[in-house]
């Protein structure tokens, strides 16, 4: 039988590709983005209580009712946003899942989606499988923020969504109040539909507040919101994340969710309804939790050869390693692994077109203390 791909330029992820080669060469693994410390024990216990009482059927298709409410008061705490908990709220089977389903909702065949450059690795497949094409716009190579003009020039009548990501990975920068009031003066008067991945929302440095989507309400009401309790609890493996968008654009936003994944881990969602209320604490103090780990990261790196990047938020650290090797930086992550103890991910596989010269690399610096020093030993011997 020939099959024709649908997805021609899609092969083995870059994360599982270096992870693997962590596994082999007993490198320490700074690639793939999850920590290796669990979540709090709190919400371990409550998921146990969950399961023991015998919450382990189908949820509603929308979501748990408790999670959706601790949802629903959690984003008018924090953003100011008054959300229907009933028709705005939608929690997911991950963030990945409610990216595609965002997408899948809305982008018919022809569409252009215009996305910026480096970005994630699953927002191009999900376009194109649902017949959309990606724009790609490159952001500024010097900090990673965006070139308005360039965006601008990029819409076409064919254009249906702009996709932004705030904390962002892989490069750690943040949008600003001024960047959200530009998109919207963009996007005023079109049709244009904005989907907001902001699974690092809490991962914000230095004093700095999230400049969410849902704070401002031109945009918040164009646009779907996504969010991870993965990221936010330290439990990426559990795969549970929500969307938030307004009443007709989640009408649309389930009608795909009900068929791709119909409802999420149940004793889960149960676990995080109970630890929003109970213990918001947590969420509001990872932005100190993780600038130490940045912090002590760059610290360890300061006698190393790499130079490093500003890091405003998410966990991620871009390297430069101009001063170790002229390879490309997919040849460079592969002699890392295997000859220096340490895995990488190279910047290029988030482009379509990588800038010419360019020489960056991501480490993930949600680690214990113990593997950020044993990593940052081998990454100075080099």
């Amino acid at each position: 039988m020939q099959i024709e791909t649908k997805l021609p330029k899609v092969g083995t992820t870059i994360f599982t590709v270096m992870s693997q080669l962590a596994m082999e060469h007993k490198a320490v693994n700074l690639g793939q983005g999850f920590p290796d410390f669990d979540g709090p024990q709190a919400l371990r216990d409550a998921l146990t209580r969950a399961m023991n009482d015998g919450r382990n059927q189908y949820a509603p298709m929308t979501g748990v009712p408790a999670l959706r409410e601790a949802i629903a008061r959690k984003t008018e705490r924090l953003y100011g946003r008054k959300v229907n908990v009933d028709s705005e709220v939608t929690v997911t089977s991950g963030a990945t899942e409610a990216l595609f389903a965002a997408i899948g909702a809305v982008v018919r065949a022809g569409d252009e989606v215009i996305v910026l450059d480096p970005c994630y690795d699953c927002y191009e497949p999900a376009i194109e499988l649902n017949g959309g094409h990606a724009v790609h716009v490159a952001l500024n190579p010097l900090d990673f923020s965006p070139d308005w003009q360039k965006i601008k020039d990029a819409i076409t009548p064919k254009t249906r969504m702009i996709m932004i990501n705030s904390p962002h990975n892989p490069c750690g920068s943040v949008l600003s109040v001024a960047d959200l009031d530009t998109l919207a003066e963009m996007v005023r008067g079109t049709e244009i539909i904005v989907l907001s991945d902001e699974v690092y929302e809490h991962i914000v440095f230095d004093g700095a507040q999230h400049e969410s989507v849902l704070r401002h309400r031109e945009l918040a009401d164009r646009s779907f919101v996504v969010s991870s309790f993965g990221k936010t609890y330290h439990c990426t493996g559990w795969k549970v994340g929500y969307c938030i968008a307004p009443r007709a654009l989640s009408a649309e936003f389930r009608k795909v969710h009900q068929y791709l994944t119909f409802s999420t881990f149940t004793p889960a969602q149960f676990a995080f309804a109970d630890v929003l209320e109970s213990d918001p604490q947590h969420y509001l103090d990872l932005p100190s939790f993780y600038q130490a780990k940045r912090d002590r990261f760059r610290e360890l790196l300061a006698g190393s050869k790499f130079t490093l990047r500003p890091v405003a938020g998410a966990y991620f650290q871009v390297a430069d390693y101009s001063a170790l090797s002229d390879a490309d930086d997919l040849a460079f992550c592969e002699w890392l692994a295997t000859h220096g103890g340490v895995a990488a991910i190279p910047l290029s596989a988030f482009y379509e077109t990588p800038p010419s010269g360019q020489r960056l690399i991501r480490f993930c610096f949600a680690k214990n203390d113990a593997t950020l020093e044993q990593a940052a030993t081998r990454l100075r011997a080099l």
